[in-house]
Formats: structure tokens, C-alpha cells, sequence
């Protein structure tokens, strides 16, 4: 039972549903691979939670991706569409400085990149970071929520970063083992 219309692929159908998602740097960029970007996601998190009621779940931050369980507050007016739309605007805005800047050894190679993705997309005004995508799929039984935790705990695994989930350190699996970690999560 997942949350797929053929006509239009992965849809959140139920705004106030966990769901494990998705976020993909436009054309796979390894952006995350460096920690001012990471950090900034981090913030976008953080603003997501205290400003819009997110519910994170857990969380893991790849080179290019970075995947996501989490609801939206039922008791706030923002949906996990608004959530998410928001989040993505908040990093980007964010990222952009720092991928324009001098620091920035690939400076030239991503903007070309990001202005190439968003001139393919007719609702932007300038340069792309996030795909639209977020392949969303509702969170529908305990069996299914705990293999897309693994998933997500495991990544860094089987990326072969580290030999255990919780030593790594832009994930939620540590704040799972230890109770601490780089932003709280509600632990499923």
C-alpha cells in the first residue's frame, strides 16, 4: 500500500502522515560533502521544528541525498507539502552564498550545473539545488516504518563511511543509541 498514482508517481495523499522522504540534490551533485552545507541542513531541520511543528523522526545526510521520517503537526495549519516546500527554500537560500562564495572550489562547475536544472523547470526564476522529487511514501505499518528507519540508519553503512549507524555522525541513529546527537528527533 504505498502512496503511488501512476499518473503522477509519489504523492502525499494524507498531510499529516508519517512518511519516509526523500531529498535529492539536482543531477546527484555531491554538495553534502562538505559540513557548511550539511550544518545548513541541519538548521533547515531545526527551523522546520520550532517554526513550522515538523515531527522528525529520523534523518540521515549522504554526499548528494538525504532521507527523512517525519509528519507534520496535525495541530498546525502547514502540511508536510508546506513543510517540505519551506525547507528546501530555507536551505537554498542558504546554500547559494556559500556555493557563490570564493570558499567554494567548485563554484563555476555548480552554478552551471544548478542554473542547467533550473532552467529545465518552468517554475523557476533562476538556479536549481533541490530536485522536485521527494518520493514520499506513507509510513503504514510498524514492519514498513522499521525498514525504512533501517534504510535510513543503515546508509551511511552501506556507503561504507562507517562500520555502525550510530557512529555517524549526520544521522539521527546515534540520537536512537545514545539519546544525544546534532538535533532531537522523536524517537519511533
Amino acid at each position: 500500500m504505498k502512496d503511488v498514482d501512476f499518473r503522477e508517481g509519489y504523492v502525499i495523499r494524507d498531510q499529516y502522515a508519517t512518511h519516509f522522504l526523500t531529498f535529492t540534490v539536482c543531477g546527484w551533485i555531491d554538495l553534502f560533502s562538505r559540513k557548511v552545507y550539511r550544518d545548513i541542513l541541519l538548521d533547515g531541520l531545526r527551523y522546520a521544528q520550532q517554526q513550522q511543528q515538523l515531527i522528525l523522526n529520523a534523518y540521515v545526510i549522504m554526499s548528494n541525498h538525504m532521507h527523512l521520517i517525519a509528519r507534520a503537526n496535525e495541530k498546525q495549519r502547514k502540511t508536510l507539502s508546506d513543510i517540505i516546500r519551506d525547507f528546501k527554500k530555507f536551505t537554498h537560500k542558504q546554500m547559494a552564498p556559500v556555493i557563490q562564495s570564493d570558499a567554494e572550489s567548485r563554484r563555476q562547475w555548480m552554478i552551471h550545473q544548478f542554473e542547467y536544472y533550473g532552467s529545465a523547470n518552468s517554475n523557476n526564476k533562476g538556479w536549481q539545488i533541490w530536485s522536485n522529487d521527494n518520493h514520499p511514501e506513507e509510513c503504514f505499518s510498524a514492519a514498513f516504518t522499521e525498514t525504512k528507519l533501517d534504510c535510513t540508519h543503515y546508509n551511511p553503512v552501506r556507503a561504507g563511511i562507517v562500520e555502525k549507524p550510530e557512529d555517524y555522525l549526520y544521522s539521527s541513529a546515534g540520537y536512537y543509541a545514545t539519546g544525544r546527537g546534532l538535533i532531537h528527533v522523536d524517537v519511533i
